[in-house]
């Protein structure tokens, strides 16, 4: 199917358009694809908060230089492109998880803001653990140490009301005999 040249210019605005909003992109490969397949990822990929298209090389190219990113030998073959709006690791899990034992899809790489990234960062990029699971334990190392310092600041006061108290039921033993 051929575009004109004013539909190409569209699609490279509508290309940059997604790049600058996505935090990442991942790029896959694809053979003996059909729209089943492709659009069981898609809705896979919708749910990680991103977007999965079919893209025309020499026009993503374009737009990645556009916008100031390196080219090298990624876009070469058919190349399906993972924007990733929301959350770049979850998308990236859904994507290595769809390639891991398929003879359909193969990851070739992708961006990390500006920075390239390869297929091989993308599977660590994968295995790191959901935005939620990391906020949390991050809260927990950042009040971890004030926790503890809470604790120690109390345990002096404890100790006293302790003593008090057991001197207080000492007290009232005798007076009940």
């Amino acid at each position: 199917m051929a575009f004109t040249r004013k539909e190409k210019t569209q699609m490279v605005a509508r290309y940059v358009e997604w790049i600058k909003a996505s935090q990442g992109m991942i790029v896959l490969s694809f053979t003996k694809m059909n729209m089943k397949e492709i659009d069981a990822l898609r809705a896979k990929v919708r749910e990680a908060g991103g977007e999965l298209h079919v893209v025309k090389n020499t026009l993503v190219k374009l737009a990645l230089q556009e916008v100031g990113y390196p080219t090298d030998g990624l876009f070469e073959g058919s190349s399906l492109v993972g924007f990733a709006f929301q959350d770049a690791p979850a998308l990236a899990k859904v994507l290595n998880e769809a390639t891991r034992n398929s003879e359909i899809f193969a990851l070739k790489g992708g961006y990390l803001g500006p920075r390239r990234i390869t297929a091989e960062q993308v599977k660590a990029l994968a295995d790191l653990p959901p935005l939620p699971v990391m906020r949390a334990q991050l809260l927990g190392v950042i009040s971890a140490p004030a926790a503890r310092l809470v604790r120690t600041l109390a345990e002096p006061a404890r100790a006293l009301a302790s003593v008090v108290k057991a001197y207080s039921e000492k007290e009232a033993q005798p007076a009940a005999a």
